[in-house]
Protein backbone atom coordinates (compact mmCIF):
# COMPACT_ATOMS: atom_id res chain seq x y z
CA UNK A 1 0.00 0.00 0.00
CA UNK A 2 2.76 2.19 -1.14
CA UNK A 3 1.34 5.58 -1.28
CA UNK A 4 3.67 8.94 -1.17
CA UNK A 5 2.82 12.51 -1.19
CA UNK A 6 5.59 14.85 -3.33
CA UNK A 7 5.39 18.53 -2.00
CA UNK A 8 7.18 22.10 -1.89
CA UNK A 9 8.50 22.91 1.63
CA UNK A 10 9.14 26.42 0.73
CA UNK A 11 7.23 29.17 -1.11
CA UNK A 12 6.80 26.95 -4.23
CA UNK A 13 8.76 26.16 -7.11
CA UNK A 14 11.63 23.84 -5.23
CA UNK A 15 11.77 21.56 -8.90
CA UNK A 16 8.68 19.38 -7.92
CA UNK A 17 8.47 18.45 -11.55
CA UNK A 18 11.99 17.29 -11.44
CA UNK A 19 11.41 15.22 -8.49
CA UNK A 20 7.70 13.75 -9.85
CA UNK A 21 9.68 12.93 -13.52
CA UNK A 22 12.13 10.79 -11.38
CA UNK A 23 9.66 8.91 -9.85
CA UNK A 24 7.17 8.40 -12.46
CA UNK A 25 9.01 5.68 -13.64
CA UNK A 26 8.69 3.84 -10.67
CA UNK A 27 5.27 4.73 -9.50
CA UNK A 28 1.66 3.50 -11.57
CA UNK A 29 0.12 7.01 -10.81
CA UNK A 30 0.95 10.31 -10.35
CA UNK A 31 -1.74 12.97 -8.94
CA UNK A 32 -2.30 16.42 -8.83
CA UNK A 33 -4.38 17.30 -5.48
CA UNK A 34 -5.34 20.78 -5.22
CA UNK A 35 -4.24 24.19 -7.55
CA UNK A 36 -4.82 24.73 -10.91
CA UNK A 37 -2.80 26.47 -14.14
CA UNK A 38 -0.98 28.72 -11.79
CA UNK A 39 1.94 26.22 -10.62
CA UNK A 40 3.86 25.52 -13.20
CA UNK A 41 6.67 22.64 -13.31
CA UNK A 42 9.64 22.10 -15.64
CA UNK A 43 11.31 18.88 -16.62
CA UNK A 44 13.86 18.16 -18.67
CA UNK A 45 14.20 15.19 -20.38
CA UNK A 46 17.16 14.52 -22.56
CA UNK A 47 17.54 17.60 -24.51
CA UNK A 48 14.03 18.40 -24.26
CA UNK A 49 12.25 20.51 -22.02
CA UNK A 50 8.52 20.45 -21.12
CA UNK A 51 6.83 23.26 -19.38
CA UNK A 52 3.76 21.73 -17.47
CA UNK A 53 1.16 24.10 -15.57
CA UNK A 54 -1.75 21.80 -14.96
CA UNK A 55 -1.04 18.46 -15.94
CA UNK A 56 0.80 15.93 -13.68
CA UNK A 57 4.33 15.79 -14.64
CA UNK A 58 3.76 11.53 -14.35
CA UNK A 59 2.11 12.52 -17.62
CA UNK A 60 5.76 12.48 -19.24
CA UNK A 61 6.60 8.62 -17.94
CA UNK A 62 4.79 5.92 -20.36
CA UNK A 63 2.97 3.40 -18.27
CA UNK A 64 2.22 5.61 -15.28
CA UNK A 65 -1.16 6.87 -15.34
CA UNK A 66 -1.66 10.72 -14.87
CA UNK A 67 -4.52 11.68 -12.62
CA UNK A 68 -5.91 15.40 -11.97
CA UNK A 69 -7.91 15.22 -8.51
CA UNK A 70 -11.25 16.52 -7.22
CA UNK A 71 -9.06 18.74 -5.29
CA UNK A 72 -7.57 21.05 -8.18
CA UNK A 73 -9.45 23.67 -10.14
CA UNK A 74 -9.48 22.70 -13.80
CA UNK A 75 -9.20 25.43 -17.24
CA UNK A 76 -10.76 23.59 -20.47
CA UNK A 77 -8.73 25.61 -22.31
CA UNK A 78 -5.78 25.50 -20.77
CA UNK A 79 -5.47 21.87 -20.34
CA UNK A 80 -6.70 20.93 -23.80
CA UNK A 81 -3.90 23.64 -24.50
CA UNK A 82 -1.37 21.43 -22.50
CA UNK A 83 -2.55 18.15 -24.05
CA UNK A 84 -2.36 19.31 -27.93
CA UNK A 85 1.06 20.55 -27.38
CA UNK A 86 2.22 17.29 -25.72
CA UNK A 87 0.50 15.28 -28.05
CA UNK A 88 2.47 17.08 -30.89
CA UNK A 89 5.53 16.20 -29.51
CA UNK A 90 4.92 12.81 -29.33
CA UNK A 91 3.51 12.62 -25.59
CA UNK A 92 1.15 10.08 -25.23
CA UNK A 93 -1.48 11.23 -23.23
CA UNK A 94 -4.57 9.37 -23.24
CA UNK A 95 -3.95 7.76 -19.74
CA UNK A 96 -4.92 11.10 -18.15
CA UNK A 97 -8.12 10.90 -15.83
CA UNK A 98 -9.92 13.99 -14.23
CA UNK A 99 -12.18 14.08 -11.50
CA UNK A 100 -15.61 14.62 -12.58
CA UNK A 101 -15.66 16.49 -9.25
CA UNK A 102 -13.09 18.54 -9.99
CA UNK A 103 -13.89 22.17 -10.15
CA UNK A 104 -13.89 24.19 -13.20
CA UNK A 105 -12.43 27.53 -13.77
CA UNK A 106 -14.86 29.73 -15.69
CA UNK A 107 -14.40 32.87 -17.65
CA UNK A 108 -15.96 34.82 -15.28
CA UNK A 109 -13.46 33.47 -12.39
CA UNK A 110 -10.53 34.96 -14.32
CA UNK A 111 -12.40 38.30 -14.98
CA UNK A 112 -13.34 38.41 -11.24
CA UNK A 113 -9.51 37.78 -10.65
CA UNK A 114 -7.89 40.50 -12.96
CA UNK A 115 -10.08 43.29 -11.55
CA UNK A 116 -10.18 42.65 -8.33
CA UNK A 117 -6.03 42.85 -7.97
CA UNK A 118 -6.09 45.90 -10.10
CA UNK A 119 -8.79 47.27 -7.61
CA UNK A 120 -6.52 46.59 -5.09
CA UNK A 121 -3.75 48.53 -6.76
CA UNK A 122 -0.94 48.31 -3.65
CA UNK A 123 -2.81 46.32 -1.14
CA UNK A 124 -2.82 43.43 -4.21
CA UNK A 125 -2.13 39.76 -3.12
CA UNK A 126 0.04 39.14 -6.46
CA UNK A 127 -2.20 36.45 -7.89
CA UNK A 128 -1.69 34.97 -11.25
CA UNK A 129 -4.51 36.30 -12.48
CA UNK A 130 -5.58 32.63 -14.04
CA UNK A 131 -8.92 32.86 -12.11
CA UNK A 132 -8.17 30.05 -8.95
CA UNK A 133 -9.05 32.15 -6.23
CA UNK A 134 -12.25 32.30 -7.51
CA UNK A 135 -13.20 29.45 -8.41
CA UNK A 136 -12.19 28.45 -5.46
CA UNK A 137 -14.45 30.91 -3.54
CA UNK A 138 -17.37 29.86 -5.55
CA UNK A 139 -16.66 26.41 -4.52
CA UNK A 140 -16.60 27.14 -0.83
CA UNK A 141 -19.78 29.44 -1.62
CA UNK A 142 -21.47 26.52 -3.19
CA UNK A 143 -21.74 27.61 -6.70
CA UNK A 144 -19.16 26.30 -8.16
CA UNK A 145 -19.33 24.59 -11.31
CA UNK A 146 -17.96 21.27 -11.45
CA UNK A 147 -16.13 18.80 -14.66
CA UNK A 148 -19.58 16.43 -14.44
CA UNK A 149 -21.75 19.84 -14.89
CA UNK A 150 -20.80 19.93 -18.22
CA UNK A 151 -22.50 16.63 -19.04
CA UNK A 152 -25.99 18.42 -17.96
CA UNK A 153 -26.79 21.62 -20.08
CA UNK A 154 -29.96 22.26 -16.69
CA UNK A 155 -27.47 22.08 -14.03
CA UNK A 156 -24.87 23.77 -15.64
CA UNK A 157 -27.26 26.85 -16.92
CA UNK A 158 -28.44 27.13 -13.34
CA UNK A 159 -25.74 26.94 -11.70
CA UNK A 160 -23.67 29.62 -13.99
CA UNK A 161 -26.99 32.02 -13.55
CA UNK A 162 -26.51 31.41 -9.86
CA UNK A 163 -23.12 32.85 -9.86
CA UNK A 164 -23.77 35.69 -12.31
CA UNK A 165 -26.16 37.01 -9.87
CA UNK A 166 -23.81 37.82 -7.69
CA UNK A 167 -21.00 38.89 -9.94
CA UNK A 168 -22.39 40.83 -12.70
CA UNK A 169 -23.91 43.12 -10.21
CA UNK A 170 -20.23 43.33 -8.72
CA UNK A 171 -18.66 44.06 -12.05
CA UNK A 172 -21.51 46.61 -13.21
CA UNK A 173 -21.77 48.17 -9.91
CA UNK A 174 -18.47 48.23 -8.42
CA UNK A 175 -15.66 47.76 -10.89
CA UNK A 176 -17.61 49.33 -14.18
CA UNK A 177 -17.47 46.85 -15.91
CA UNK A 178 -19.92 45.02 -18.83
CA UNK A 179 -22.39 42.50 -17.34
CA UNK A 180 -21.29 38.61 -18.67
CA UNK A 181 -23.95 36.72 -20.80
CA UNK A 182 -24.91 33.66 -18.95
CA UNK A 183 -25.70 32.12 -22.87
CA UNK A 184 -22.18 33.07 -23.72
CA UNK A 185 -20.97 31.55 -20.80
CA UNK A 186 -22.76 27.88 -21.00
CA UNK A 187 -22.15 27.95 -24.40
CA UNK A 188 -18.43 27.93 -24.14
CA UNK A 189 -18.36 25.32 -21.14
CA UNK A 190 -20.31 22.84 -23.20
CA UNK A 191 -17.86 23.22 -26.22
CA UNK A 192 -15.61 21.67 -23.79
CA UNK A 193 -17.53 18.79 -22.85
CA UNK A 194 -16.97 16.08 -25.46
CA UNK A 195 -13.01 16.99 -26.40
CA UNK A 196 -12.59 16.12 -22.22
CA UNK A 197 -15.15 13.39 -21.80
CA UNK A 198 -12.61 10.29 -22.53
CA UNK A 199 -10.87 11.77 -19.93
CA UNK A 200 -13.45 12.28 -17.03
CA UNK A 201 -13.32 9.10 -14.11
CA UNK A 202 -14.29 8.65 -10.86
CA UNK A 203 -10.76 9.20 -9.71
CA UNK A 204 -11.62 8.49 -5.92
CA UNK A 205 -12.86 5.05 -6.48
CA UNK A 206 -9.84 4.35 -8.67
CA UNK A 207 -7.20 5.79 -7.33
CA UNK A 208 -8.08 3.58 -3.49
CA UNK A 209 -8.73 0.11 -5.74
CA UNK A 210 -5.54 1.02 -7.00
CA UNK A 211 -3.85 1.07 -3.33
CA UNK A 212 -5.84 -2.28 -2.73
CA UNK A 213 -3.87 -4.00 -5.37
CA UNK A 214 -0.12 -2.79 -4.20
CA UNK A 215 -0.29 -0.29 -6.91
CA UNK A 216 2.24 2.62 -6.12
CA UNK A 217 0.20 6.10 -5.89
CA UNK A 218 2.45 9.32 -6.24
CA UNK A 219 0.68 12.58 -4.77
CA UNK A 220 1.84 15.96 -6.12
CA UNK A 221 1.16 19.24 -4.78
CA UNK A 222 1.67 22.31 -6.72
CA UNK A 223 3.13 25.67 -4.99
CA UNK A 224 4.52 25.07 -1.87
CA UNK A 225 3.69 24.77 2.21
CA UNK A 226 4.45 28.18 2.93
CA UNK A 227 1.79 29.34 0.44
CA UNK A 228 -0.91 26.90 2.07
CA UNK A 229 -4.49 28.47 2.61
CA UNK A 230 -3.85 27.58 6.41
CA UNK A 231 -0.51 27.36 6.99
CA UNK A 232 1.39 29.16 4.77
CA UNK A 233 2.15 33.38 4.82
CA UNK A 234 -1.37 34.46 5.14
CA UNK A 235 -2.93 36.64 2.87
CA UNK A 236 -0.22 35.96 0.79
CA UNK A 237 -0.68 32.67 -0.06
CA UNK A 238 -2.79 30.42 -2.64
CA UNK A 239 -6.28 29.36 -2.35
CA UNK A 240 -6.35 25.51 -1.42
CA UNK A 241 -3.71 23.08 0.65
CA UNK A 242 -0.88 21.88 -0.91
CA UNK A 243 0.75 20.84 2.50
CA UNK A 244 0.35 16.65 2.97
CA UNK A 245 -3.25 17.04 4.55
CA UNK A 246 -4.31 18.29 0.85
CA UNK A 247 -3.47 15.51 -0.61
CA UNK A 248 -6.10 13.27 1.01
CA UNK A 249 -8.88 15.67 0.96
CA UNK A 250 -7.41 16.49 -2.82
CA UNK A 251 -8.01 13.12 -4.30
CA UNK A 252 -10.62 11.21 -1.78
CA UNK A 253 -7.46 8.35 -0.22
CA UNK A 254 -7.35 8.71 3.29
CA UNK A 255 -4.08 9.59 5.85
CA UNK A 256 -3.75 5.71 6.62
CA UNK A 257 -2.67 4.76 3.24
CA UNK A 258 0.04 7.82 2.71
CA UNK A 259 3.38 5.59 3.93
CA UNK A 260 6.16 8.86 2.88
CA UNK A 261 5.61 12.45 2.47
CA UNK A 262 8.69 14.09 0.45
CA UNK A 263 9.34 17.78 1.01
CA UNK A 264 11.14 19.30 -2.01
CA UNK A 265 13.99 21.52 -0.48
CA UNK A 266 15.78 23.61 -2.88
CA UNK A 267 19.56 24.77 -1.81
CA UNK A 268 18.47 28.58 -1.36
CA UNK A 269 15.12 30.08 -1.13
CA UNK A 270 12.39 32.34 -4.00
CA UNK A 271 9.67 33.61 -4.16
CA UNK A 272 6.97 34.76 -6.26
CA UNK A 273 4.38 37.16 -5.68
CA UNK A 274 4.06 39.80 -2.45
CA UNK A 275 4.86 38.94 1.20
CA UNK A 276 7.52 39.00 3.36
CA UNK A 277 10.34 36.88 2.76
CA UNK A 278 13.13 37.30 5.83
CA UNK A 279 15.84 36.27 3.71
CA UNK A 280 15.45 38.16 0.27
CA UNK A 281 18.45 39.56 -1.19
CA UNK A 282 18.30 42.86 -2.91
CA UNK A 283 22.38 42.78 -4.14
CA UNK A 284 24.42 41.09 -6.33
CA UNK A 285 24.26 37.55 -4.61
CA UNK A 286 20.46 37.92 -5.29
CA UNK A 287 21.01 38.47 -8.80
CA UNK A 288 23.36 35.74 -9.27
CA UNK A 289 21.18 33.06 -7.55
CA UNK A 290 18.25 34.17 -10.13
CA UNK A 291 20.85 34.31 -13.15
CA UNK A 292 22.28 30.93 -12.41
CA UNK A 293 19.51 29.45 -11.18
CA UNK A 294 17.02 30.52 -13.78
CA UNK A 295 14.55 31.85 -11.65
CA UNK A 296 11.73 33.17 -14.08
CA UNK A 297 8.33 31.38 -12.95
CA UNK A 298 7.12 28.57 -15.27
CA UNK A 299 3.32 29.78 -15.23
CA UNK A 300 4.24 33.53 -14.56
CA UNK A 301 6.93 34.61 -16.30
CA UNK A 302 7.63 36.92 -13.63
CA UNK A 303 11.36 36.88 -11.96
CA UNK A 304 11.19 34.74 -9.00
CA UNK A 305 12.80 36.76 -5.38
CA UNK A 306 15.76 35.47 -4.66
CA UNK A 307 17.81 34.73 -1.05
CA UNK A 308 19.63 31.88 0.93
CA UNK A 309 18.41 28.93 2.83
CA UNK A 310 16.21 29.41 5.29
CA UNK A 311 15.88 26.89 8.19
CA UNK A 312 13.07 28.09 10.02
CA UNK A 313 10.82 27.56 7.12
CA UNK A 314 12.37 24.36 6.75
CA UNK A 315 11.79 23.25 9.93
CA UNK A 316 8.17 24.12 10.19
CA UNK A 317 7.97 22.53 6.48
CA UNK A 318 9.03 19.38 8.69
CA UNK A 319 6.61 19.84 11.32
CA UNK A 320 3.10 20.62 9.63
CA UNK A 321 3.46 17.98 6.44
CA UNK A 322 5.24 15.53 8.78
CA UNK A 323 7.89 15.02 6.56
CA UNK A 324 10.06 11.39 6.18
CA UNK A 325 12.47 12.84 3.89
CA UNK A 326 13.41 15.77 1.65
CA UNK A 327 14.94 16.08 -1.83
CA UNK A 328 17.24 18.86 -2.25
CA UNK A 329 17.24 20.69 -5.78
CA UNK A 330 19.74 23.39 -7.34
CA UNK A 331 22.33 22.56 -5.06
CA UNK A 332 24.48 23.22 -8.71
CA UNK A 333 23.85 26.54 -8.02
CA UNK A 334 25.47 27.58 -5.23
CA UNK A 335 28.73 26.95 -6.77
CA UNK A 336 31.28 29.54 -6.82
CA UNK A 337 30.77 31.21 -3.48
CA UNK A 338 33.50 31.60 -0.75
CA UNK A 339 31.15 31.27 1.59
CA UNK A 340 27.23 30.69 2.02
CA UNK A 341 25.40 32.27 4.78
CA UNK A 342 22.61 29.97 6.04
CA UNK A 343 19.52 31.44 8.05
CA UNK A 344 19.25 29.16 11.04
CA UNK A 345 17.03 31.98 13.24
CA UNK A 346 15.18 34.90 12.99
CA UNK A 347 15.51 38.51 15.40
CA UNK A 348 12.10 39.52 15.55
CA UNK A 349 12.33 42.97 18.51
CA UNK A 350 15.74 42.12 19.85
CA UNK A 351 15.26 38.13 20.46
CA UNK A 352 16.45 35.28 19.06
CA UNK A 353 13.19 32.97 17.40
CA UNK A 354 14.13 29.85 16.15
CA UNK A 355 10.55 28.77 14.82
CA UNK A 356 8.41 30.23 12.41
CA UNK A 357 5.92 32.89 14.50
CA UNK A 358 2.45 32.43 14.14
CA UNK A 359 2.18 35.82 14.48
CA UNK A 360 1.99 38.00 10.87
CA UNK A 361 3.16 41.34 12.22
CA UNK A 362 5.83 39.60 13.62
CA UNK A 363 6.80 37.62 10.28
CA UNK A 364 6.72 40.97 8.34
CA UNK A 365 9.29 42.21 10.90
CA UNK A 366 11.44 39.12 11.11
CA UNK A 367 15.46 39.71 10.64
CA UNK A 368 17.70 36.29 9.67
CA UNK A 369 20.41 35.20 12.15
CA UNK A 370 22.90 33.48 9.95
CA UNK A 371 25.81 31.48 9.87
CA UNK A 372 28.61 30.77 7.65
CA UNK A 373 29.32 27.89 5.96
CA UNK A 374 32.08 27.42 2.92
CA UNK A 375 31.49 27.34 0.02
CA UNK A 376 33.15 25.31 -2.99
CA UNK A 377 34.43 25.93 -6.55
CA UNK A 378 34.22 22.34 -8.15
CA UNK A 379 31.86 21.55 -10.99
CA UNK A 380 29.69 18.68 -9.27
CA UNK A 381 26.94 18.70 -12.25
CA UNK A 382 28.42 15.43 -12.67
CA UNK A 383 28.51 13.71 -9.38
CA UNK A 384 26.85 10.13 -8.98
CA UNK A 385 27.11 9.71 -5.33
CA UNK A 386 27.02 11.70 -2.41
CA UNK A 387 31.20 11.22 -1.93
CA UNK A 388 31.62 12.94 -5.42
CA UNK A 389 30.69 15.90 -4.30
CA UNK A 390 33.70 18.13 -2.80
CA UNK A 391 33.83 18.13 0.68
CA UNK A 392 32.73 21.48 1.35
CA UNK A 393 29.41 20.51 -0.36
CA UNK A 394 29.01 17.26 1.74
CA UNK A 395 29.50 19.69 4.72
CA UNK A 396 26.52 22.33 3.11
CA UNK A 397 24.50 19.70 3.16
CA UNK A 398 24.54 17.77 6.03
CA UNK A 399 24.35 21.18 7.48
CA UNK A 400 21.07 21.62 5.59
CA UNK A 401 19.64 18.10 7.05
CA UNK A 402 20.44 18.59 10.61
CA UNK A 403 18.69 21.86 10.52
CA UNK A 404 15.79 20.98 8.69
CA UNK A 405 15.01 18.46 11.01
CA UNK A 406 14.50 15.21 8.21
CA UNK A 407 16.93 13.22 5.77
CA UNK A 408 18.03 14.49 2.88
CA UNK A 409 17.53 11.48 0.46
CA UNK A 410 18.30 12.84 -2.73
CA UNK A 411 20.30 15.99 -4.14
CA UNK A 412 19.57 17.80 -7.73
CA UNK A 413 22.76 18.80 -8.82
CA UNK A 414 21.54 20.21 -12.16
CA UNK A 415 18.44 20.23 -14.44
CA UNK A 416 18.40 17.14 -16.00
CA UNK A 417 16.67 13.68 -15.05
CA UNK A 418 20.00 11.95 -14.69
CA UNK A 419 21.25 15.26 -12.92
CA UNK A 420 20.48 13.64 -9.61
CA UNK A 421 22.27 12.13 -6.38
CA UNK A 422 19.87 8.64 -4.85
CA UNK A 423 20.62 8.59 -1.55
CA UNK A 424 18.24 6.63 0.04
CA UNK A 425 15.59 4.98 -2.00
CA UNK A 426 11.91 6.29 -2.01
CA UNK A 427 10.40 3.46 -2.74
Amino acid sequence: MPALVLLGAQWGDEGKGKATDLLGGSVDYVVRYQGGNNAGHTVVVGDQKYALHLLPSGILSPGCTPVIGNGVVVDPSVLLSELSGLNERGVDTSKLLISGNAHVITPYNVTVDKVTERFLGKRKIGTTGRGIGPTYADKINRVGIRVQDLYDESILTQKVEAALDVKNQILTKLYNRRAIAVGQVVEELLGYAEQIRPYVADTVLILNQALDENKVVLFEGGQGTLLDIDHGTYPFVTSSNPTAGGACTGSGVGPTKISRVIGILKAYTTRVGSGPFPTELFDEDGEALRRIGGERGVTTGRDRRCGWFDAVIARYATRVNGLTDFFLTKLDVLTGWEQIPVCVAYEIDGKRVEELPYSQTDFHHAKPVYEYLPGWQENISKAKTFSDLPKNAQAYVKALEEMSGAPISAIGVGPGRDETIEINSFL
